[in-house]
C-alpha cells in the first residue's frame, strides 16, 4: 500500500499544505512517496525528502511543469500510478492548486474524488463536510486508487526529521492542451492568509474600502497578523479577493481569529469556525458570528477596534 501526494509548491518553496496533505497520509499507512515537478525545483524535492514520513521523492523537471499546468501534470500523475502497481491513494491539499489539478487525476484514472476530506478512519473509509460543514459524510470507497483532497486545517503539519531518496522521473511530453498567458501575484508584507496563525478579518459593517483598511490594519500590526474579509467585503470591493475567508475563499484555522464587522454567514463559517479562539466584534447582539466565539464583544467597532489597539 502506497500513498503519491502531489506537491504544492513555487518551484522555490514547498508549501505549508503539503506538510498537512503528508500527515494525513501517514493515518492511511504504507508508504508515502511525494510528486515534485515543476522547472528549477530541486530545492523543493530535497525539502521534501527531509518530511517525516516520507519514503520518497519523486522529482520530475522540465520546463513545461513550471507553471503547474493542470493537463500536463495530470498525465504525469496517471502514467507515474500506471506504472507501479503499488499505488492504492493519491492525494493533494484541497487549495486552488489541488482542486484545479486533482479532478483531472480521478477521470484520468477512472476514480471518484473524495473532497475536504478532513478524517480517515482507515484506508477506505474517511470523513468530508458537506452542507457548508453543518454534517459529516461518511464515505466507503471501492475504488482500487483513492483520490483524496485533503483540508489541511483539519490535519496538523508534517515535521522535519525525514531521510528520503530523491529518484528522477522523466518529464513526459507536452500536451500542448493549455498554456500560462500571465500570472497577477499579489504580495504580501504580511503572513500568507492560508498558514498565518493569527487572522483580523472585517466584514461589511466596515462601510468602505479606506474605513477596512484604517480600521484593520492597526490592530494586524499590533498582532503580527494576516488580514482577511468575508464575502460580503470582497464582493462590496473593501478588500481583493485573495482576502476572502470562507466556503468560497480560504479555509483557515489559526490560533486566534478576529471576525470585526462581520455578521456570521454561515458561508462565512464554514471557513473559519475550525480557529482555536475566535474573538467577535459586532454592534448587532444578534449577530451568528456570536454562537460560534469563544469572545464576544457587542460594540461600535469603530471605538473598540482603536480602544483595542491603544491597550494593546
Amino acid at each position: 500500500m502506497t500513498t503519491l501526494i502531489i506537491a504544492e509548491h513555487d518551484n522555490a518553496v514547498l508549501k505549508a499544505a503539503t506538510l498537512n496533505t503528508i500527515a494525513a497520509a501517514t493515518r492511511i499507512g504504507g508508504d508515502i512517496h511525494v510528486l515534485v515537478a515543476g522547472g528549477n525545483c530541486v530545492a523543493v524535492a530535497q525539502a521534501a525528502a527531509a518530511v517525516a514520513g516520507v519514503s520518497k521523492v519523486l522529482h520530475a523537471d522540465a520546463t513545461h511543469y513550471e507553471a503547474h499546468l493542470a493537463e500536463n501534470l495530470a498525465a504525469l500523475v496517471r502514467s507515474r500510478v500506471r506504472a507501479d502497481a503499488g499505488y492504492t491513494h493519491v492525494l493533494a491539499p484541497a487549495t486552488a492548486f489541488g482542486k484545479n489539478v486533482l479532478p483531472r487525476v480521478a477521470a484520468l484514472l477512472d476514480a471518484s474524488q473524495m473532497s475536504d476530506v478532513i478524517a480517515i478512519e482507515s484506508p477506505d473509509t474517511f470523513q468530508r463536510p458537506f452542507y457548508a460543514g453543518n454534517a459529516l459524510a461518511r464515505v466507503q470507497s471501492k475504488d482500487a486508487i483513492k483520490v483524496l483532497s485533503i483540508r489541511t486545517t483539519a490535519f496538523d503539519p508534517a515535521g522535519a526529521g525525514g531521510t528520503a531518496v530523491v529518484e528522477t522521473l522523466d518529464a513526459g511530453a507536452d500536451l500542448g492542451l493549455s498554456t500560462l498567458v500571465g500570472r497577477e501575484v499579489v504580495k504580501l508584507e504580511r503572513p500568507e492568509l492560508a498558514a498565518a496563525s493569527v487572522i483580523v478579518s472585517g466584514g461589511r459593517g466596515l462601510g468602505a474600502a479606506d474605513k477596512f483598511h484604517a480600521v484593520l490594519e492597526p490592530l494586524a500590526d499590533k498582532l503580527g497578523a494576516a488580514i482577511g474579509a468575508s464575502r460580503a467585503a470582497v464582493d462590496a470591493g473593501y478588500a481583493p479577493n485573495d482576502y476572502q475567508v470562507g466556503q468560497t475563499g480560504k479555509i483557515v484555522a489559526p490560533q486566534l481569529y478576529v471576525a470585526v464587522g462581520i455578521s456570521g454567514a454561515i458561508q462565512h463559517l464554514a471557513g473559519m469556525k475550525d480557529s482555536k479562539v475566535i474573538v467577535a466584534i459586532n454592534k448587532d447582539a444578534e449577530a451568528p458570528i456570536f454562537q460560534v466565539a469563544d469572545y464576544g464583544l457587542v460594540a461600535d467597532l469603530f471605538s473598540a477596534v482603536p480602544e483595542l489597539v491603544t491597550a494593546l
